[in-house]
């Protein structure tokens, strides 16, 4: 069986973490940032090497879902009681645990201390954008 690669990235934090996607996130139209992510995310996704999950903090009762396979991405909004942090957790643990490579990107401490904790390998944000603009190949 081949091994999957994943790629988790916690979503604000990658915000809040590229000086470009911040600013736009603090101007009247905060929401161009998170397009802007998903769209650098797809990129990455549409190279065929790397899944791409991104995780959001969500407001509704129950999980939500968009994109897929078809997308290059898929973007989940956690629950309105649970953190997109647990939610990378969780992510990281499933698909470590299954043998799968999974890279998770955060500027959170303790998200990627987690994450590398059961095997998965952790970058700050920094390190993701780089790697985005070396086309997202090792």
């Amino acid at each position: 069986m081949e091994q999957e690669q994943l790629l988790i990235v916690d979503g604000h934090s990658a915000i809040f973490g590229m000086e470009d996607l911040r600013e736009l996130h603090h101007g009247p139209k905060r929401h161009l940032a998170r397009i802007e992510l998903i769209k650098r995310l797809r990129d990455i996704g549409d190279r065929g090497e790397w899944k791409v999950v991104v995780v959001f903090d969500g407001r509704q009762m129950e999980r939500g879902y968009e994109g897929g396979n078809d997308e290059g991405i898929l973007i989940i909004y956690s629950k309105a009681r649970e953190t997109a942090d647990a939610v990378v957790e969780r992510l990281a643990a499933r698909f470590s645990e299954k043998g799968d490579r999974v890279r998770v990107a955060s500027n959170d401490g303790m998200v990627l201390l987690t994450a590398t904790t059961f095997g998965a390998e952790g970058m700050r944000i920094e390190e993701l954008e780089e790697w985005w603009e070396r086309g997202g190949s090792d």
